[in-house]
């Protein structure tokens, strides 16, 4: 499906091979999306939107306004990055991050927003311990509600073919990021399980998990130290060995609290909400079964997430 899409980005800008940096623009040559102005119009409209999927959420949000528990727009020599940090002796998180007025802003906003939810509702735990999260309960909470979330998305855009724009970007990138991860998954594990290996062979094999998995439309003449080293911009490799594939794991369940609120969706958050009530007193597969999803990730169970996906996208499209 991805190399589906990597071709038709080539073909629609007339080539058969792209450069490396025309990977990301729009093949169309639209100018990018402005879904708002301000950290102020994007922490408003946010709200809203939380608020139509569940009042509770839009409550969660207005607490942390009331409270000042929110840095969102970019500025001049702020830090880069976005997070949300929970205080667990309050129960009231913080989120930072610096908006600029792009689509992704909205995105990290409200996948921000999903951390915050999660922490107010683990928030009356009685251990740190059950508050402090493994990254597949985490990252489950907060890519659910991007998803959650898109059918509110005509808040932030009046015009049908940017909105339509927005939502495939948003569906395009979950696909896309899927062989990425398997790629660093992949390569760590290679790295660990042969560490006498010489830089040699280390280039090799990263080379051969490019052909696997990147994009093969992409020239790379005159560039092939940079793609050599594309390692190098996955900061997981480094600080954290092994952690990169909880993203995936929790990518694959957003899109089944997703499937699961296109069918239901009274009963999807009712069973999203239960799940993140849970913190970690529990293990991470009866945790997922509460959401109403199935701890498997099997060719199977990924096939059909990823048909539905592509079902989605082309909706869109």
């Amino acid at each position: 499906m991805v190399r589906k899409i990597q071709k038709e980005h080539a073909t629609k800008m007339g080539k058969e091979l792209i450069n490396p940096w025309d990977s990301e623009i729009d093949p169309d040559g639209k100018e990018p999306l402005v879904p708002f102005q301000d950290g102020k119009e994007l922490l408003n409209t946010t709200k809203s939107i939380f608020k139509d999927i569940d009042p509770f959420f839009g409550d969660c949000l207005q607490t942390m306004d009331e409270m000042k528990h929110l840095d969102l727009d970019s500025k001049a020599g702020k830090a880069p990055g976005g997070y949300n940090y929970p205080l667990y002796e309050i129960g009231v998180p913080f989120i930072f991050m610096n908006a600029a007025g792009a689509q992704r802003d909205v995105a990290t906003m409200i996948h921000e927003g999903g951390h915050a939810v999660h922490s107010f509702l683990s928030r009356d735990l009685d251990l740190t311990s059950f508050k402090n999260l493994p990254s597949e309960v985490a990252e489950l909470a907060s890519m659910s509600m991007e998803l959650l979330s898109m059918e509110k998305w005509d808040a932030f855009y009046d015009n049908d073919d940017e909105l339509n724009r927005a939502k495939k970007e948003q569906l395009v990138g979950i696909l896309k990021v899927l062989p990425w991860i398997a790629t660093i998954d992949a390569f760590q594990h290679w790295i660990y399980e042969n560490p006498m290996h010489t830089r040699e062979e280390r280039k090799t094999y990263w080379a051969t998990l490019q052909e696997n998995y990147g994009n093969p439309f992409v020239d790379w003449s005159g560039y092939e130290e940079s793609r050599t080293y594309a390692w190098h911009r996955q900061l997981h490799l480094f600080e954290v060995p092994f952690y990169y594939i909880e993203y995936g794991i929790s990518q694959l369940g957003a899109i089944g609290v997703w499937k699961n609120a296109l069918q239901d969706k009274e009963k999807a958050i009712a069973d999203y909400k239960a799940a993140l009530t849970l913190g970690y007193t529990k293990d991470i597969p009866t945790i997922y079964k509460t959401a109403n999803l199935k701890f498997d990730f099997s060719s199977k169970t990924v096939q059909s997430l990823a048909q539905f996906v592509q079902k989605e996208l082309k909706s869109v499209s």
